[in-house]
């Protein structure tokens, strides 16, 4: 029973979190993965129109997608949030396109 549990934890890949600061530096190095990046979704960016916002960190930002997906209760500009999606440039821009987006208390994407 012990090896089962064991194995169990084996083939469990825990994603690793990024801030859009840190995929921004170096995009490229991002791009051929899921990436899982939390940020702050910026006051007045979600365009309902065209399934996008922006998602900011301290000194970059990034457009995302949600075209695809539905977007979870207490999805809201100023909010802390998670997205996990793939990363693809277009022209000379980055932008996200969410495959998952979560939201949850601030604390709970805050690092020790």
């Amino acid at each position: 029973m012990l090896g089962l549990i064991g194995l169990m934890f084996l083939s469990v890949d825990p994603q690793v979190q990024y801030t859009v600061d840190e995929v921004m530096e170096s995009p490229e190095e991002f791009s051929s993965d899921e990436v899982n990046i939390r940020g702050i979704v910026k006051n007045q960016s979600i365009d309902n129109s065209s399934s996008t916002f922006i998602l900011q960190g301290s000194d970059s930002q990034i457009q995302v997608s949600f075209a695809m997906i539905a977007v979870p209760d207490g999805f809201e500009e100023g909010r802390m949030i998670a997205v996990n999606g793939n990363l693809i440039q277009e022209g000379d821009n980055w932008k996200i396109e969410a495959n998952e987006i979560q939201t949850g208390c601030p604390s709970k994407y805050e690092t020790e």
